[in-house]
């Protein structure tokens, strides 16, 4: 898509960036102990805490990821919004106040208590790196997509600036100015989410597209034993067709420039063909935008209503809507959303985006994306309930998460952070409804990436509004890289170099060792976040949700309810949920994608692990615990 730079844009955001450094700086000069640079010295008041929780929680896949899945897919992605909230009542109830009590600086601290055991420091420290990485890799892909509209830089450069600002608040002040960034972001993404859902709200539903949406063609074609035999429009030439995604495709050619048509039947059985948007990848590799450069700028925002149906009457525009009549009257209505199918066409392989009317009441509830009704397989299904083991389960598991319960000063603290952490949340996941539901019907969403939506559905309210959701976009992966890179120093430097290595080190060094790893781990996020471009991030966040709720859960609620545990259990848990959960998702239809294959060739047709590796890992950790119980 192409995007129009806007110089009160890239202001608003140096102003944010140059905050965010200050705020480093000034912490920074502060920070001498290892106690202060992995838990800000335990002194965070709990509300201060639960924001920040929040701000840490509220990640790119949050604002980006969920509200962009929703613009595609309605319901099906705010679904991860409810298994993300659920996972909250896990770490409230049974997890908050008795690792608070256990661990001293890391999640490795608070499973070995009661051990002091080498094989849980290594097992341990490698899963928090492995699990951070996981998280890592969709943050980093958010920042890459936010830079493009914002700053008019490719996707990589996003990645880097984003990598370089986060190693410097981290090497510079560690956890304390990662918690008040956190804090800082947190508090002004839920306002300025909200001041954008009034917007939507308020400016209700109307038929007429944006200026520049693309007046999409329909003509006549006869079809003889599957193949378009003729088109009833002598501007266009037939050149051919292609089949994918159970849809029959065709090419036309007009004015030098070949676009891409969809193949569909009228109630009386004749055959027309509407236009398609398409993104080909030609031999030459050359993209090409509806057949034409992107310089011609013939590639549209899309996605708009179809039929609006206010109050049972058929409106051309709803005016203002309350929260609950935006809903009911996008349930009556008809939308069009897009569709994508991959195609080979004389051995190119095209990307093409096609127009699909779908009802309101089928956007509001499951099915466009989550295969879970009568139209899904068992592997559909059981995916499906993957998701949700993994959703629901992985947050009392994500290391990056759990150390903030080390940063306030008791576990009543530790409690009561975590209730102000799930109103936050849980408000802002319904804001999140609205925010994806109102760019779905806008035309402001970008095919290439659903990532965009809510920052494009920003942009069409004003300029003004967009820089500064924007910024606040940019400070959201901010301040979630910066905690996810503490939570891997802390495993390199703290779990594994001092506590498994026995490396004698003063405090200074220990702190120092932190940001060397801090500076490593950056680096590598970097490169990750460039090779998983285009991929949604919410998507990616819950393989790191599944890979953490596998390796973790099980250790965690085993060491605090189950008497019978031992440290080999625990370590043979751990690496049985880090392997079973990664092998399951480099095998799975997903990745085969990104590797260039079709995803019917996965071995594996399980994009989501969990419903495998979380109960293998519960089963391995009791079998061996009770294997290895000392002797009385």
């Amino acid at each position: 898509m192409t995007y129009e730079i806007s110089i009160w844009a890239i202001l608003i955001f140096m102003v944010f960036v140059a905050a965010v450094l200050g705020l480093s700086f000034y912490f920074g000069a502060k920070t001498k102990s290892a106690a202060s640079y992995y838990a800000a010295g335990g002194n965070i008041h709990w509300g201060v805490n639960g924001i920040a929780f929040a701000g840490d929680y509220l990640s790119a896949a949050s604002f980006l990821g969920i509200s962009g899945m929703i613009a595609y897919a309605g319901y099906d992605g705010f679904i991860y919004s409810i298994g993300y909230l659920a996972g909250w009542v896990v770490a409230l109830f049974l997890v908050a106040e008795p690792l608070k009590r256990l661990g001293k600086f890391t999640f490795t601290d608070a499973l070995d208590s009661k051990f002091n055991s080498r094989a849980i420091k290594l097992t341990a420290s490698i899963s928090t790196l492995i699990v951070s990485i996981f998280y890592l890799i969709p943050q980093m892909v958010g920042a890459g997509d936010l830079v493009v509209p914002l700053l008019g830089l490719p996707h990589w450069a996003g990645v880097v600036i984003v990598g370089v600002i986060v190693i410097y608040i981290v090497a510079t002040a560690g956890m304390t100015s990662t918690t008040f960034v956190q804090f800082i972001k947190g508090a002004l993404l839920i306002i300025f989410s909200t001041i954008l859902t009034v917007y939507i709200i308020n400016n209700g539903f109307n038929l007429k597209p944006a200026e520049d949406y693309h007046e999409f063609a329909t003509i006549g074609a006869t079809v003889d034993n599957g193949q378009i035999t003729a088109i009833n429009n002598a501007s266009y030439t037939l050149k051919g067709q292609a089949e994918g995604a159970d849809k029959t495709f065709a090419v036309l050619s007009k004015d030098g420039y070949d676009s891409w048509f969809k193949l569909e039947t009228n109630e009386d059985g004749s055959y027309y063909l509407t236009e398609a948007l398409s993104i080909t990848n030609t031999a030459s590799g050359e993209v090409l935008y509806n057949g034409a450069p992107k310089t011609e700028n013939r590639f549209y925002q899309v996605g708009h209503f179809s039929k609006i149906v206010h109050k049972g009457n058929e409106v051309g525009e709803t005016g203002p809507l309350g929260p609950l009549e935006f809903l009911s009257t996008l349930e009556a209505s008809e939308v069009v959303i897009f569709s994508k199918a991959n195609l080979n066409f004389n051995n190119d392989y095209v990307t093409v985006y096609y127009q699909n009317p779908t009802s309101g009441s089928d956007v509001l509830k499951p099915g466009l994306l989550l295969k879970v009704g009568d139209d899904g397989n068992i592997w559909d299904k059981m995916n499906f309930l993957s998701l949700m083991l993994a959703l629901f389960f992985g947050t009392s598991a994500l290391p990056h998460i759990l150390i903030r319960y080390y940063t306030v000063p008791s576990q009543r603290a530790a409690r009561k952070s975590t209730i102000v952490a799930i109103a936050a949340i849980g408000f802002f996941y319904i804001l999140t409804l609205y925010m994806g539901l109102g760019a779905m019907v806008g035309g402001v969403i970008d095919v290439e990436s659903s990532n965009m939506s809510s920052p494009l559905l920003a942009k069409s309210f004003g300029i003004g509004i967009f820089s500064i959701i924007s910024a606040i976009a940019f400070a959201t992966v901010l301040g979630t890289v910066s905690g996810l890179i503490v939570a891997s120093s802390g495993a390199i430097a703290h779990d594994f170099v001092d506590m498994y290595l026995k490396v004698e080190m003063t405090d200074q060094q220990k702190v120092r060792a932190g940001k060397i790893a801090a500076f490593g781990v950056g680096l590598f996020a970097i490169l990750l976040g460039i090779v998983f471009k285009g991929m949604n991030v919410s998507f990616l966040v819950g393989l790191a949700f599944a890979v953490a709720a596998s390796a973790n859960l099980p250790s965690i609620l085993a060491v605090i309810f189950w008497k019978k545990t031992t440290s080999k259990g625990i370590a043979a848990s751990i690496t049985t949920g880090i392997l079973s959960s990664v092998i399951i998702i480099l095998l799975s239809p997903s990745m085969f994608e990104r590797y260039g294959l079709l995803k019917s060739d996965a071995i594996i047709p399980l994009d989501n692990p969990g419903i495998i590796s979380i109960p293998l890992a519960f089963i391995v950790l009791i079998v061996v615990s009770l294997l290895t119980q000392k002797k009385v």
